[in-house]
């Protein structure tokens, strides 16, 4: 499960063909998911969502932190927004649940740091 969180973060910060192709190797079309910000659906859900992130927050970068705790078809983890190499401005937490073909399928997020 390291292997897809990788990619999830990657997607994250990821723009343009380069996001579109990680959302089609590593999500499921109809991927759902849900933060207390926002809730999308598929592909054109995420990549809106991803998009508008990346706006709000230009030049941050998204990156784990911690490990991941994985079992089954589900993983956490918590990750970190914020300027490459500096302490997050934005933490928070996701379980993501991958499908039979191990794509991303369900995404629950939680937001443990935010700025004021």
């Amino acid at each position: 499960m390291n292997d897809i969180v990788d990619s999830y973060l990657a997607t994250w910060n990821a723009t343009g063909e380069q996001q579109r192709s990680l959302l089609g190797q590593h999500w499921s079309p109809a991927v759902t998911y849900a933060d207390p910000m926002a809730e999308v659906s598929g592909h054109d859900g995420m990549s809106a969502l991803i998009d508008g992130a990346r706006e709000q927050f230009p030049g941050f970068v998204f990156s784990q932190v911690g490990n991941v705790d994985a079992h089954h078809r589900q993983a956490r983890f918590q990750w970190g927004l914020g300027p490459e190499g500096d302490e997050p401005v934005v933490v928070g937490f996701d379980v993501l649940v991958v499908d039979d073909s191990g794509k991303i399928a369900d995404v629950r997020g939680f937001l443990d740091k935010v700025p004021g």
